[in-house]
């Protein structure tokens, strides 16, 4: 048996906030409403369009000029970040066990000021975080440029929410309303952001999402020094489908949590839950007996099952949990896929709220 180890996700897995939908709100006029269009437009060119270049993520460099423009700067994030963390429960005990038994990692789309909050906060390795680095205070804006984005701004706001229909997979699925509202998007970032100076941004900021997680993850196995089939891959979105397929493909094992229909698209175990009790239990057989055995125990996840399998310990956070609260654990397969995307994007919404939750 090689070195196993472990790789999450944050927002989702461990804690329940959107970061950059948060500071979105906050410094942004209808911030909430913008962040949720451009974020709808990301996942159409992420996973419908598939520009070259671009992947799922990619929001959280083309929300970087409007923030500017707001007058967000790093200590501003950083505050911003710090006050707002809101953790999954059980997180920060989850962390701590599998950092114990096995080296641990989180990949995080998430911009550097709240990530590095949030290990501070449970006392997480920064050195042990792969996440976006962007230094707003690097960026000049004139005034021209922070009049024609707050023009553009209350245009974005304003627009016709893109909706993406449930299955779509190519361009003529969308609806002749969401082709528009693409193009006209299309035009504002690769047109005319692009040739503003504050457009350097675009350019410039690498989300750590999409391929640049599976890129992380090829890192990390590296350095460790164990087989991609060695990793835990713990994610809930599209950000993850990359290092998804990465890690399935050798073999490794994939866990939606509390997923949209794009994790439970490409995850191994589909995991709803309240509490992160589930994820230390499923680490700690992949870490003592590997994928087979622990997809083996979301197939039949039983009490007599976890009885037979794991610590006092484990059991006990099991069931200390409230009546109600119970865990649902499940195999994905292409009988159940369809179902599961369903049944775990509506108890996303139950845990992250409904306006996170729908985010892709």
């Amino acid at each position: 048996m090689g070195l196993r180890v472990f790789v999450t996700d944050c927002e989702g897995p461990v804690s329940k906030n959107d970061n950059a939908f948060e500071l979105t709100s906050r410094f942004i006029p209808m911030g909430d409403r913008f962040f949720t269009l451009v974020s709808r437009y990301d996942d159409v060119l992420a996973d419908i369009v598939k520009k070259p270049k671009y992947k799922a993520g990619d929001t959280l460099k083309l929300i970087l000029p409007f923030l500017k423009a707001y007058g967000a700067t790093n200590e501003k994030m950083r505050v911003c970040s710090s006050e707002n963390i809101l953790f999954v429960p059980g997180a920060d005990e989850t962390l701590r066990f599998v950092r114990s038994i096995m080296p641990s990692y989180i990949v995080s789309t998430s911009y550097e000021h709240y990530v590095s909050a949030l290990c501070n906060a449970v006392g997480f390795p920064i050195q042990n975080a792969y996440c976006t680095r962007a230094d707003l205070d690097k960026y000049a804006i004139n005034k021209k440029e922070s009049q024609r984005l707050k023009v553009l701004r209350e245009e974005i706001s304003k627009m016709q929410m893109i909706e993406i229909p449930v299955g779509a997979r190519v361009w003529a699925d969308l609806s002749a309303e969401c082709q528009r509202a693409v193009r006209r998007l299309d035009d504002v970032f690769w047109g005319e952001l692009s040739v503003m100076d504050v457009g350097r941004m675009l350019r410039e900021v690498n989300p750590i999402g999409g391929y640049e997680k599976a890129n992380a993850v090829k890192e990390i196995a590296e350095k460790t020094g164990a087989g991609i089939s060695d990793i835990m891959y713990v994610g809930d979105s599209i950000t993850d489908i990359d290092p998804f397929r990465l890690v399935k493909e050798q073999e490794g094992l994939t866990v939606s949590f509390n997923g949209n229909q794009y994790a439970i698209r490409e995850a191994d175990i589909a995991v709803m839950s309240h509490h992160t009790a589930v994820i230390s239990i499923l680490a700690e057989t992949f870490g003592r007996l590997g994928t087979e055995q622990a997809i083996e125990l979301a197939e039949d996840w039983s009490e007599a099952s976890l009885q037979e399998l794991l610590s006092t310990s484990l059991l006990g956070q099991i069931e200390a949990l409230p009546p109600g609260k119970a865990p649902r654990v499940e195999r994905i397969t292409p009988e159940n896929r369809t179902k599961l995307a369903e049944e775990s994007s509506m108890f996303r919404k139950t845990v992250r709220g409904e306006a996170i939750g729908r985010l892709g």
